[in-house]
């Protein structure tokens, strides 16, 4: 996504650093106590999982309606203002719902808006950014911070407050995204255009495209049992709960360091060769995963999670700004995200009973299904 760099006097880069911390907090707060919570309204394990299936659900079926819509109008930020204030107004209604069925029917509806805010911003980002002759990572890193901020914090909140109000902290990072989002301006102000818009088939045209979007959803989906249940497991072995999150922020630390310099790696390193790299990660992290590797090998595992996720994301978002037409940035990043949603959904599905049957071996599957992301990798690299 080529484009002549221009200074930044108009604050768009503090702004977005403020948005994306405030996104990533807010992420950072359901992640882990949203269940919490719903356990503490007296719903049962299978009731909260069909509750929290629901932002896989609506990311498969809206965020593209939505992200194509955006790019119609012109008007991502517009979107991202929208989805982030209708998500906070549906968290300070949760607070009051009661019953199963209404906690069900309000979530389903609060993620329809929030599952799309995170494509938008990485489109937004990605647009703005480049106008202005700036890196992505290092900006994108405030969402990481973010994320660990409000672990650490509720986590402690939890210790002083009842769980069943968990969720008024929930709805307070909720509304500070929504306010965040009301700062951000256009990302790439200019005169009404009036060509003709391109057509949004033009991603599904392009080769290198699709595998690129097929690799980075194979290699994310393959984080499930990792996601689901390495707490679980390391409990089980005997670590405490402080040993368990250090593990845990020792990964999105990792994560943050290749942010911050992924606007300083020489010019070899491109969205696809990070791509790569992040699927070679994840292939290597879940192969010895499988094994019950001693405990002192799991920092430098952990550490991998900078790969995993962190280059495979880059490469991803990175790849997909390059190859579209500006106005089609939110279509094929809402793309990524249905398909990442797909893959996600099969193998979170999956990653109960494989964890069931085989205990730690079924991080082997999760790293043949990352090989195969950096097999589709290898293809995009060849033909893009």
């Amino acid at each position: 996504m080529a484009r002549d760099p221009q200074k930044s006097t108009d604050g768009f880069t503090p702004r977005l650093c403020l948005f994306f911390a405030a996104l990533g907090a807010t992420i950072g707060a359901q992640l882990p106590f949203f269940p919490v919570w719903l356990a503490a309204k007296g719903l049962d394990a299978r009731l909260i999982g069909i509750v929290l299936a629901m932002p896989l659900v609506m990311r498969i079926v809206c965020v593209p309606l939505i992200a194509r819509e955006a790019d119609r109008r012109n008007s991502v930020a517009g979107a991202i203002i929208a989805t982030s204030a209708v998500s906070a107004a549906g968290v300070i209604v949760l607070a009051f719902v009661e019953g199963a069925f209404a906690i069900f029917v309000t979530y389903a509806l609060i993620s329809i808006a929030f599952t799309a805010i995170m494509p938008l911003a990485d489109a937004y980002a990605l647009i703005g950014l480049a106008r202005r002759g700036r890196a992505y990572g290092p900006v994108r890193l405030w969402a990481s911070a973010g994320f660990i901020a409000t672990n650490l914090g509720i986590g402690l909140l939890l210790s002083v407050i009842a769980p069943e109000h968990l969720i008024w902290p929930l709805a307070a990072v909720t509304v500070m995204t929504a306010a965040a989002a009301f700062t951000l301006a256009p990302a790439a102000p200019h005169s009404p255009d009036t060509t003709p818009h391109p057509p949004a088939s033009i991603v599904w045209r392009n080769t290198a495209l699709l595998a690129v979007i097929a690799a980075a959803s194979l290699v994310q989906a393959s984080h499930a049992v990792y996601y689901g249940f390495s707490a679980l497991d390391w409990r089980a072995a005997g670590f405490s709960g402080t040993t368990i999150g250090a593990l845990w922020a020792l990964g999105v630390a990792a994560e943050i360091v290749l942010f911050a310099y992924s606007g300083r790696l020489p010019p070899a390193f491109g969205p696809l060769v990070l791509l790569a790299l992040g699927a070679a990660g994840a292939t290597l992290r879940w192969a010895v995963m499988a094994f019950d590797p001693p405990a002192t090998l799991l920092p430098a595992l952990q550490a991998l999670h900078a790969l995993s996720y962190g280059a495979t994301h880059l490469g991803a978002v990175g790849y997909l700004a390059r190859a579209v037409p500006e106005r089609l940035g939110a279509t094929a990043q809402g793309y990524l995200a249905t398909a990442l949603g797909i893959a996600m959904a099969a193998a979170t599905a999956l990653s109960g009973e494989l964890y069931a049957a085989f205990g730690d071996f079924a991080y082997a599957p999760m790293a043949l299904l990352a090989a195969v992301g950096l097999a589709f990798a290898l293809v995009a690299r060849k033909v893009g």
